[in-house]
């Protein structure tokens, strides 16, 4: 597509995974748009800059998309580029998602020197994590494990591993494959043993409500089928009022004939009660199935559990 001369800044964070998705984006839109100037922008966030608590500690999630948000919001980047599963489940004002990418593996690896596979571990074995619904899912299944807070970006994680600060950690399949580190992974974790975050394996591109030249242009990348099982995964996340504070995961398939099949489960931190709920619906349906699965997610927990 051929375009007047057009100067585009991608916002993103520095580690090498966000910065891979940044590249990405910036070279699928190269590839489609004649005559278009793209410069990666990279933003610190306080994600990044706070690395030894919890995130459901200092704020949450939306700690690695604030500060790239408000340089959107100001005009100092046309578009941010996200992991999906590290966007707030309610956005600014002024901004929106407009595209995600196509959906890349959302399970979860397992990273271990002692064992191939979490059931392998032996009892007191201490799995390095700093996901809450990682850890109550863990300890539902495996509950003679021990959970110890491991944060950082995916080289800091490994660095730790073989230094021995964990005996194991789990990791986003799809970030070690985007970074081409897929082998080091002792197996991957099939979904019905540990259910991923809402829009794991996903990028996303958020842009303000009101540009509409740059919602133009990245149009074309959208993926429609990711964008229907994001839609569903995301609205059950708000029907649970979901947060880093509540361990909560949630999965859409998509099937040939349009069917689209949703699975959910939230869970106390500690794992001692986890209820998990599946449902399905047609494709056009997808928000609406997202919230009727969170509505009765949200029913079968204690009445103080999202306080």
């Amino acid at each position: 597509m051929t375009i007047s001369s057009f100067d585009l800044k991608i916002g993103t964070r520095g580690s090498p995974l966000a910065l891979y998705q940044a590249h990405k984006v910036r070279d699928d839109l190269l590839a489609i748009h004649d005559g278009l100037t793209v410069e990666i922008v990279i933003i610190s966030t306080t994600g990044d800059q706070v690395q030894d608590r919890r995130l459901s500690e200092v704020g949450g999630k939306g700690l690695f998309t604030k500060e790239i948000q408000e340089a959107l919001i100001d005009g100092r980047i046309d578009l941010a580029v996200h992991s999906m599963k590290d966007v707030e489940t309610w956005l600014p004002d002024k901004t929106m998602i407009a595209v995600v990418l196509e959906r890349e593996d959302p399970r979860d690896a397992f990273l271990s020197p002692r064992a191939k596979t979490l059931g392998e571990l032996p009892a007191g074995a201490v799995i390095g994590t700093s996901s809450l619904r990682r850890q109550a899912q863990i300890l539902h299944r495996y509950p003679g494990l021990r959970v110890e807070t491991l944060r950082g970006n995916v080289q800091t994680r490994l660095r730790k591993l073989e230094e021995g600060v964990v005996d194991a950690t789990l990791l986003a399949l799809a970030g070690l494959k985007r970074l081409g580190n897929q082998d080091l992974a002792q197996s991957f974790i099939e979904t019905d043993e540990i259910l991923p975050a809402v829009a794991q394996g996903v990028i996303a591109i958020e842009t303000r409500h009101d540009d509409v030249r740059v919602r133009d242009l990245v149009a074309p990348l959208n993926h429609a089928p990711t964008w229907t099982r994001v839609t569903a995964e995301r609205a059950l996340l708000a029907a649970l009022d979901g947060s880093c504070h509540t361990p909560i995961g949630g999965l859409a398939e998509l099937s040939a004939d349009g069917t689209l099949s949703l699975t959910g489960v939230v869970a106390l931190p500690d794992g001692s009660l986890l209820h998990r709920m599946s449902d399905e619906a047609p494709e056009g349906d997808a928000e609406a199935l997202g919230t009727s699965l969170g509505l009765a997610l949200r029913a079968r927990m204690p009445a103080d559990f999202f306080t």
